[in-house]
């Protein structure tokens, strides 16, 4: 069965509502997001599934401010994330959002521990979370040290969470975490994001087409042709 998506509220978490997002001009417009709602609080750790181009990336980009929406509001810990301006909204990315992309997409000149480190020197004053405490959080404290040639696939990817987790985000964005990982692999990965999201109170949204890891989630949602509905 499936159900209304973001039937709850929780302003301090992520918050879509009634989002719509089109692309293209006259008969070649594309409707990316239609009238699509979430809400994720604090700690929450949901999946989003469907086919390739229905709108699941899209809604990542709109979440996480790279996209403004044509309609619907986006919050995320009660900020508005659709604001006019493009320093502004990369001010409240660098703020509010951690990313996980499907690689981990690490710099291959840094190490693991340095890795963590960047985003702490460009971000001012903030408060962040200590790197080694966090690499040793996901397992790999004893390759701090390492660049991303020297660490396994699931390796790097656990870098790239604790990166996304070191600017303590209130949203957590991850991309398909599991593509390029076996079937173990995936499944320590998901596993080590549910543990962190809860530990770290984030909102965390995952696309992925990996249906096995789906138990580790707390709700699961559905995009098809840019609708998008909660799998009960």
């Amino acid at each position: 069965m499936t159900g209304a998506a973001g039937e709850c509220t929780n302003a301090d978490g992520l918050v879509m509502r009634e989002v719509t997002l089109r692309f293209g001009d006259g008969d070649e417009t594309v409707l990316a997001l239609d009238n699509v709602s979430l809400t994720v609080a604090p700690g929450e750790f949901v999946a989003v599934v469907g086919p390739s181009g229905s709108g699941k990336s899209s809604m990542l980009a709109v979440a996480g401010a790279l996209t403004r929406p044509d309609s619907g509001t986006v919050t995320v810990a009660g900020q508005d994330m659709t604001v006019p301006g493009r320093n502004a909204r990369a001010r409240l990315r660098r703020e509010l959002v951690g990313f996980v992309f499907q690689s981990g997409n690490l710099i291959p000149a840094l190490t693991a521990v340095d890795q963590l480190r960047l985003p702490v020197e460009f971000g001012g004053e903030r408060a962040f979370r200590d790197p080694r405490q966090l690499l040793a959080e996901v397992g790999l404290e004893q390759k701090a040290n390492r660049r991303p040639h020297q660490l396994s696939g699931g390796e790097r990817q656990r870098v790239g969470i604790a990166r996304a987790l070191v600017t303590a985000p209130a949203l957590l964005l991850v991309d398909e975490p599991t593509a390029a990982l076996d079937r173990a692999r995936s499944r320590e990965v998901v596993e080590l994001l549910a543990k962190e999201t809860r530990a770290h109170r984030a909102a965390t949204v995952m696309v992925t087409h990996d249906h096995e890891v789906l138990s580790h989630c707390d709700n699961v949602y559905e995009m098809i042709d840019g609708k998008l509905t909660r799998i009960d």
